[in-house]
């Protein structure tokens, strides 16, 4: 199933993408909170599906606006340097221990709302991302039953301002300027992406392919990266994870490429969908 939150004017609710329409599940008396519905899932998921089969969709896509899946995180985690193009580009070696920061909840944002370009700085990046959506409260979870605790995926943009990121060796400021976690259009769950690690992943900026990569080439994969996380903390029903940037950012262009006011940012995922934003100044 595609899930999505989506608004039309009376408040947010749950939806299931079918075709080019979404079929209202809040309206079926399903909870109106994605976070509510993927932790209850073990129990409203039969619902959900003969609610999909039975109703025409209510509303086309274009008549409604889609917000990003999960609006209220508990957490949102990213890795760096996770893909080989990306670690070359970067002039680093390759890690050895997975790098992990925070992009913190005012963030997130819908997978067409415009990305803000913030008036503290004109370094502004793109990063397209696989998102995982956990599905079960969960700690100590071993790489082998991993996918038993993911709900879904979706796709992401690890929007960083640059010379933020790198005022300081924490990276949590310069990743987490308002608008700059653009996650969706929807979460596939995982039944229907089957194998994590074989999604091509591209970013175009106005049309210009930028990255063009699979998540078959993750220095950590999916599941190396739960069993690490859960070590530490108690993954919740809508946390995410941002998986890593393949290479081809506009950090490491010569000249680098910053984004500019207008700008349009596309990133793409198979089996999942795409983000298309345009860049606006901070008023």
């Amino acid at each position: 199933m595609k899930l999505a939150t989506f608004d039309t004017g009376v408040g947010l609710r749950t939806g299931a993408v079918v075709g080019d329409g979404i079929v209202d599940l809040t309206a079926a008396g399903l909870p109106s909170r994605m976070i509510d519905l993927i932790a209850d899932w073990s129990r409203l998921e039969a619902k959900a599906r003969a609610t999909v089969d039975a109703t025409k969709p209510q509303f086309k896509l274009s008549q409604v606006h889609l917000h990003t899946p999960v609006p209220d995180p508990q957490k949102i985690l990213a890795i760096g340097l996770n893909y080989a193009d990306h670690i070359a580009e970067s002039g680093q070696a390759r890690p050895d221990k997975q790098i992990w920061f925070s992009k913190l909840p005012n963030a997130v944002n819908g997978p067409y709302d415009p990305i803000e370009l913030p008036k503290a700085s004109s370094a502004i990046d793109y990063e397209a991302e696989l998102v995982v959506v956990i599905g079960k409260r969960c700690r100590h979870v071993s790489k082998a039953d991993a996918a038993s605790v993911v709900f879904g995926y979706a796709a992401g943009n690890d929007v960083s301002v640059r010379d933020w990121q790198f005022h300081t060796a924490q990276w949590v400021v310069g990743k987490s300027f308002d608008t700059h976690a653009p996650i969706g259009p929807w979460i596939v769950t995982w039944d229907e992406i089957g194998d994590p690690h074989a999604l091509g992943i591209r970013a175009l900026v106005n049309g210009e392919m930028r990255q063009n990569s699979n998540t078959s080439n993750l220095v950590f994969n999916v599941f190396d990266q739960i069993a690490y996380l859960s070590q530490a903390m108690t993954l919740m029903p809508g946390d995410m994870i941002f998986t890593g940037t393949p290479g081809g950012v506009g950090m490491a262009m010569k000249p680098p490429s910053f984004l500019k006011a207008g700008d349009v940012v596309r990133i793409e995922i198979d089996k999942i969908g795409a983000l298309e934003a345009t860049m606006r100044q901070e008023k």
